[in-house]
C-alpha cells in the first residue's frame, strides 16, 4: 500500500512540474462547466456556439496509449454529461442507458476523430433529450406514473398496476392521464416502447425477435406493426437508415 501511495505521489509531483516547466495548464473547471451547464438547462440555442469554444488548457493522461486514451476520455465525459443531464430532470433510467451506449461504440471507435464526433453527439444528444423533459409540466401523479412506466418500460404494464404504485384508483388515473398527457396510457407505453426499440436497432446488433421479446411486445409481427404506426416505416428499414449514423 505504501509503495502505490509513493507512486501516486511521484506520479502527482512529476506531473505538475511537466505541466508547469511546459506552461500547459490543465483545463480549467469553468471551461468544462459550459457544457455540463448547457445540458443541466437544455439549452440547444447554445449547443454550436458552446461546440465551438477553444480549451483554455490541455487535457489530463489517462493512458500511455493515445487511442486508450481518448476512449478513457469519453468514458469521463460522457460520466459528467449523465450526471449534468440527470440534475436536469432526465429519468436515471434514460440517462444511464444512453450513457451505456456512448461508452460501448466508443470502444468499437478506431480513431480520435470517431471518439471526438461521439463526444459531440452525446453532448447534443443529452442537450435534446433535456430540453424535451423540460417541456412537459405535468402534475405529480402523473410524473410518478410516467417515472413507473419508465422503470418497467421492459415488462408488463398495466393500468391497475400504475395506479397501484401512485396511489390512485384506475378510473381516475386513466383520466387524468389522457388529460394531461394527451393519450391513453395504453398508446404512452407503445410510443415509449417504440422509442427503446429505436434506439436499439441503432446501437445494438440485437434481432428484431430479441428486442420485440424485451420491449414486451406478444410476438415479433406485433412488434413491427407497431413500430410502422409510429414511425411511418419497418423495424429492418429504420435500422438499414439510421444504424450507420
Amino acid at each position: 500500500m505504501e509503495k502505490k501511495q509513493d507512486f501516486l505521489e511521484a506520479y502527482r509531483g512529476h506531473s505538475l512540474f511537466e505541466r508547469r516547466e511546459l506552461a500547459q495548464p490543465h483545463m480549467s473547471y469553468a471551461f468544462e462547466k459550459e457544457k455540463y451547464r448547457v445540458i443541466r438547462d437544455g439549452r440547444v440555442d447554445l449547443l454550436d456556439s458552446v461546440s465551438r469554444l477553444l480549451p483554455d488548457g490541455t487535457e489530463g493522461v489517462l493512458s500511455k496509449d493515445a487511442l486508450r486514451h481518448r476512449k478513457n476520455m469519453l468514458i469521463a465525459t460522457v460520466t459528467v454529461f449523465t450526471r449534468s443531464a440527470m440534475d436536469g430532470g432526465l429519468p436515471e433510467e434514460l440517462a444511464y442507458a444512453m450513457s451505456d451506449s456512448y461508452i460501448l461504440l466508443g470502444e468499437e471507435c478506431t480513431s480520435a476523430m470517431e471518439l471526438n464526433e461521439l463526444s459531440d453527439r452525446a453532448f447534443r444528444e443529452y442537450t435534446y433529450a433535456v430540453a424535451a423533459r423540460k417541456k412537459r409540466h405535468y402534475s405529480g401523479k402523473i410524473e410518478a406514473a410516467l417515472h413507473y412506466i419508465t422503470i418497467h418500460i421492459h415488462e408488463k404494464i398495466t393500468l391497475e398496476a400504475v395506479a397501484e404504485a401512485v396511489g390512485l384508483s384506475d378510473c381516475h388515473l386513466s383520466r387524468i392521464f389522457k388529460k394531461e398527457v394527451g393519450m391513453s396510457m395504453v398508446d404512452y407505453v407503445q410510443k415509449e416502447r417504440i422509442e427503446a426499440a429505436k434506439h436499439m436497432l441503432v446501437n445494438s446488433d440485437e434481432t428484431l425477435a430479441a428486442i420485440s421479446q424485451y420491449l414486451y411486445f406478444s410476438t415479433q409481427s406485433y412488434f413491427i406493426r407497431i413500430f410502422r404506426k409510429y414511425t411511418g416505416m419497418t423495424p429492418g428499414k429504420y435500422r438499414r437508415d439510421y444504424g450507420n449514423r
